[in-house]
């Protein structure tokens, strides 16, 4: 017959293997051994077929004109849709990573499925999309985590995202040997966008590497083409303005919307931090000019941080 404290140790056991796998837990640092994430919008939001990918990415960057601005790249925002309504709109963010030399893209998008407090960091290995697999650059996530007890790994919040897996075929696609650190965050408040801010400028100063600063984000949702132009006009306004607490002020208000506000006021006060001074609008569209049926649409934007 089994001893009655040998149930009570297994108990025990079980217990800390749960608080202590990557699987059983809901914050904490990761561990080395996480797998790459496998892609769940291929086939769906854009294709899975790698071919049918490529060609439908550099269809969009060959119709992404307009000239070449002034002054030195540092941060991009682009939407996050299905490439059928947001993909012309990124591509005229994307093309201007073209003959860059960025080593390390810090991807920054909202969460959509998952909430929690501060921010969400991700310690798998990499992304997978048709097109490879993009490493996590995981020496800088760690780092990144050591700055403030707000930054915290966070395995399912990044399980359904798709807010960071949308760009990355993109990024593939425009860039050649890079890695990405991926963050989410589900608050937009400014003490939220402020830590992670200064967060990545301290880990920057520590890494080497050209960076670039990538937020994800949609704008309105759901209203008609005209209410869309209206509000997506005052978010617009705010960023070509590049004053993040402007924008902020502006999406608390509901003078405008964003999904992804938060993860744009943060990357702008990051490519502050890195020298940009300047904040260009590349393009805007909402998906009516798709699809023609502007009775509920959403408005897509896409800019740059540059500095003169």
């Amino acid at each position: 017959m089994k001893p009655r404290y040998l149930d009570s140790l297994l108990v025990v056991f079980s217990v800390f293997l749960l608080l202590t796998s990557p699987s059983g837990s809901s914050f904490g640092a990761g561990s080395d051994d996480q797998g790459a994430r496998e892609p769940v919008l291929a086939g769906t939001w854009y294709p899975g077929n790698p071919e049918k990918l490529r060609d439908q990415i550099a269809g969009f960057l060959s119709k992404a004109d307009g000239d070449p601005f002034q002054g030195e790249l540092v941060g991009l925002v682009a939407p996050h849709a299905g490439y059928m309504y947001s993909g012309q709109v990124a591509a005229f963010a994307y093309k201007h990573l073209r003959e860059t030399s960025f080593k390390r893209v810090i991807l920054i998008g909202p969460s959509h499925y998952v909430g929690f407090r501060g921010i969400a960091v991700d310690l798998q290995s990499g992304y997978k999309t048709p097109l490879g697999t993009t490493p996590v650059d995981k020496d800088f996530v760690n780092e990144l985590l050591g700055t403030n007890s707000q930054i915290r790994w966070l395995p399912d919040a990044f399980a359904r995202e798709h807010s960071l897996e949308i760009q990355v075929p993109f990024l593939q696609s425009v860039l050649k040997e890079f890695t990405i650190v991926p963050v989410l965050m589900r608050e937009s408040d400014e003490i939220t966008c402020t830590t992670l801010a200064d967060g990545l400028a301290k880990t920057m100063k520590k890494k080497q590497g050209k960076t670039l600063v990538l937020a994800s984000t949609d704008l309105s949702h759901f209203h008609t083409g005209d209410q869309a132009k209206l509000l997506d006009h005052r978010f617009i306004e705010a960023l070509r303005a590049f004053e993040p607490k402007g924008l902020l002020r502006s999406i608390s208000s509901a003078e405008c919307e964003a999904c992804g506000g938060g993860p744009t006021v943060a990357a702008m006060l990051a490519a502050r931090g890195l020298g940009a001074d300047q904040a260009i609008v590349l393009r805007y569209a909402n998906s009516g000019d798709v699809t023609g049926d502007y009775k509920r649409v959403v408005g897509y934007v896409s800019a740059a941080f540059v500095r003169r």
